[in-house]
């Protein structure tokens, strides 16, 4: 029995091993939170862990029905309309042009691929102070004045300029890492599948369309999938870009802003509150998710 358990030259347990540490850091930092959030979401637990006062869907039903987390709802919705397929068709066609690419191809793709590495926070602090913090010798007013046009106040929110930084920031932190993946995905494909279409004729965007992109359905699925749960988690720029003299406006407050600032960011410290959010968010993505992945996966979808 304790042979089998261990296995053939102890494989088993080195396997044991080597998957503990990641399997409690995962239980400890990750599951254990979720469960917990759950549960203080039932109940009025401010600046405690430990609450006593069980308040049922009373949380919930405030988070429902308070406008201010209705415009943060709307707010997410927005940044992930445009982000998530802005990222994927960038992301594709740099896998595209990347997978072609005889001479240097590792040197281009570890270009795009190194600001991945880079901290969201330092990246929205120097996208705020350096490139679009709209005084006039900030680095995109500079270049806008150089050629004869006025300064623009990007990040004030009187305007809708505040897009183009958030949107640019998240591009070039993200698309680098999600065209590895879709790089992987290509290199799936088999050679003589696009031989076959070679010899029928089929090029450029009709083998895009008939051969590539049939043949990229599963890591279609998980890029959109990945990029949906980040944009739910927009919190960095938001956070460090957009406030103003401390405070954030509506448009700067998508809803893990909003739920920092209401369940830590205030005296009360309403865990409950943030519980319930939590909750509210994780229903959200499981729901995008799955109906997202049947949408690329169902067998009704166009065979290659």
């Amino acid at each position: 029995m304790w042979s089998r358990i261990r296995g053939r030259q102890g494989r088993n347990l080195w396997f044991a091993l080597f998957v503990a540490p990641f399997l409690v850091g995962l239980l400890v930092f990750v599951y254990v939170p979720i469960v917990w959030s759950a549960y203080l979401s039932f109940f009025d637990a401010r600046a405690t862990i430990r609450p006593t006062n069980f308040v049922g869907l009373a949380n919930y039903r405030y988070l429902l029905t308070d406008s201010q987390f209705r415009n943060s709802m709307l707010t997410f919705i927005v940044f992930a309309v445009v982000i998530v397929p802005l990222t994927y068709a960038c992301s594709l066609a740099l896998a595209l042009a990347l997978d072609n690419v005889g001479r240097l191809r590792a040197f281009f793709r570890s270009v795009f691929f190194i600001p991945t590495a880079c901290s969201y926070v330092v990246a929205a602090m120097v996208w705020r102070l350096s490139f679009f913090n709209g005084a006039r010798f900030g680095l995109i007013n500079s270049i806008l004045i150089h050629f004869g046009h006025d300064g623009v106040d990007w990040l004030g929110g009187s305007n809708s300029f505040y897009w183009v930084a958030l949107v640019s920031l998240r591009l070039w932190l993200q698309i680098g890492y999600y065209m590895i993946l879709l790089i992987a995905g290509l290199n799936q494909i088999p050679t003589d599948t696009y031989e076959a279409a070679a010899i029928d004729g089929a090029a450029g965007w009709r083998r895009l369309r008939y051969i590539t992109m049939p043949q990229l359905r599963a890591t279609t699925a998980a890029v959109l999938m990945l990029l949906l749960i980040g944009a739910f988690q927009a919190f960095d720029e938001f956070y460090n870009m957009l406030s103003t003299a401390g405070s954030y406006p509506p448009y700067a407050r998508p809803p893990l802003v909003h739920l920092y600032l209401i369940s830590l960011g205030g005296s009360q410290q309403d865990l409950g509150l943030g519980g319930a959010g939590t909750v509210i968010l994780t229903v959200i993505i499981v729901v995008f998710g799955l109906a997202q992945n049947w949408w690329v996966t169902r067998p009704d979808r166009r065979q290659p």
